[in-house]
């Protein structure tokens, strides 16, 4: 019996550190994600594709495409395609003031 409750509590204990890494994964990934996000708002003209987000935040094409459709509906971007084919989204134009203290 004492070896159904050591089990127990080793097991317990393993998938506590799964959801703690995984939390911490998944806000590292937020981070990343916003801090290209705005970035590429600026750099590209409010153009974001979802290649660009993906490859600037470092993260794979799934997650930056949900990251990519909360932002679409949060600002309401518009679906875009160039000459060449390739689609973006145009979010409403950034606008820092000058000297704005950008920390991201």
């Amino acid at each position: 019996m004492a070896i159904l409750e050591f089990l127990l509590v080793i097991g317990l204990g393993g998938f506590a550190g799964l959801l703690i890494v995984n939390n911490i994964n998944e806000s590292k990934q937020k981070r990343q994600l916003d801090e290209a996000f705005y970035q590429l708002l600026e750099t590209q003209n409010s153009q974001v594709s979802l290649i660009q987000l993906a490859a600037n935040a470092r993260v794979e094409a799934e997650v930056a495409q949900q990251y990519l459709n909360r932002q679409v509906k949060i600002f309401s971007a518009i679906l875009e395609v160039d000459d060449e084919g390739d689609t973006f989204y145009r979010f409403p134009r950034l606008r820092l003031p000058p000297n704005s203290g950008k920390e991201w």
